[in-house]
């Protein structure tokens, strides 16, 4: 997460421009800060991606009590041939990427028309990420460039600029992770930005039984617990601050009334956490939690608000068999 220097990686058919800068590690710090002396405290999740983070939440969704990231992969690989069918020319925008796996089942689907280019922008916070993933994609497919951006999408997705009629992917149910408010607006500045007949790909994890949801948060092997606990170290590096990951215990259960599942950690002791960026010492009590994620699970209902709030046209919910994630296509008019 490089919030401090301009860079510029290009190589063949890839660039990839560091635009975290123009936010700058002040604001950053700021954030962040704000956020451990509220009450309750907490930490954005998308603090989470740090180059370690990355790797942590790839194998996470490798993982069998994590079903939405085979589930959606699931639905793309049923839709895919006739989504590229109609958008196969269209300039491809992915936010919050992470690895290539969603996408590739796209771009195979796009490649099999035997297209003269396609052109990938990825937007996602951690420019290490969009490097590995861009180098395998364009050895994968010869006809790929890709355009990609190190950004904090929820505030930078205007200044990507796109030549050609655009499909949005925000895959993973990544909207999840914002309060219904904060999604909405997101998703209004989304579709401010679109242009007529840009399509959103929008995935969304639906409501199901309480102990899927909960396994799918507690795997038994604590590779959820190990990410949920390296935001600590993103937090240590962006504001030099002394958190020790050991002294926190991972704790994540499903929020019935708010249908969401919370992600915290809970500190084991009292704590004190020095920083030369606090005004004064951080304390915190034993059994006092940081909030670190929330993860929305949606019903049909919300999908109706999204078409209200947004204006864009509902053309398809795509869903898996038992009903538990859905692949929503929104059409600008």
């Amino acid at each position: 997460m490089n919030f401090v220097n301009e860079d510029v990686i290009t190589l063949s058919r890839i660039s990839i421009t560091n635009l975290l800068q123009e936010i700058g590690p002040e604001e950053v710090r700021t954030e962040i800060i704000a956020g451990l002396n509220s009450d309750p405290k907490y930490i954005s999740s998308k603090y989470f991606y740090n180059t370690k983070g990355s790797l942590l939440f790839e194998e996470i969704t490798r993982l069998e009590e994590y079903y939405p990231t085979r589930t959606e992969k699931g639905i793309l690989k049923q839709i895919a041939p006739g989504l590229m069918k109609q958008y196969g020319t269209y300039e491809i925008i992915e936010l919050g990427p992470g690895d290539h796996s969603k996408i590739s089942i796209l771009l195979s689907a796009a490649a099999e028309m035997n297209l003269p280019s396609m052109l990938y922008l990825p937007l996602d916070i951690s420019q290490p990420a969009i490097r590995n993933s861009a180098e395998e994609l364009v050895s994968t497919f010869p006809n790929l460039n890709v355009e990609g951006y190190a950004v904090d999408f929820i505030s930078q997705f205007g200044p990507v600029q796109r030549e050609r009629p655009t499909m949005i992917c925000f895959f993973g149910s990544t909207i999840g992770n914002f309060e219904w408010d904060a999604s909405l607006e997101l998703l209004q500045n989304i579709s401010r930005q679109m242009k007529k007949g840009d399509l959103l790909l929008l995935g969304m994890d639906m409501v199901k039984p309480q102990q899927v949801l909960y396994d799918a948060y507690n795997d038994a092997g604590g590779v959820t617990e190990a990410f949920n606990k390296n935001i600590l170290n993103t937090v240590n590096e962006l504001i030099r601050s002394d958190f020790k990951p050991d002294d926190f215990d991972h704790l994540a259960f499903y929020n019935e009334s708010s249908s969401r599942i919370e992600m915290h950690l809970v500190a084991n002791r009292d704590l004190t956490v020095h920083s030369p960026h606090f005004s004064e010492d951080i304390l915190l009590k034993e059994g006092e939690a940081i909030h670190t994620e929330n993860a929305y699970k949606y019903s049909t209902g919300n999908i109706l608000e999204i078409v209200k709030a947004t204006g864009l046209q509902l053309k398809h919910t795509h869903t898996d068999e038992r009903g538990w994630f859905a692949v929503t296509e929104f059409l600008k008019l």
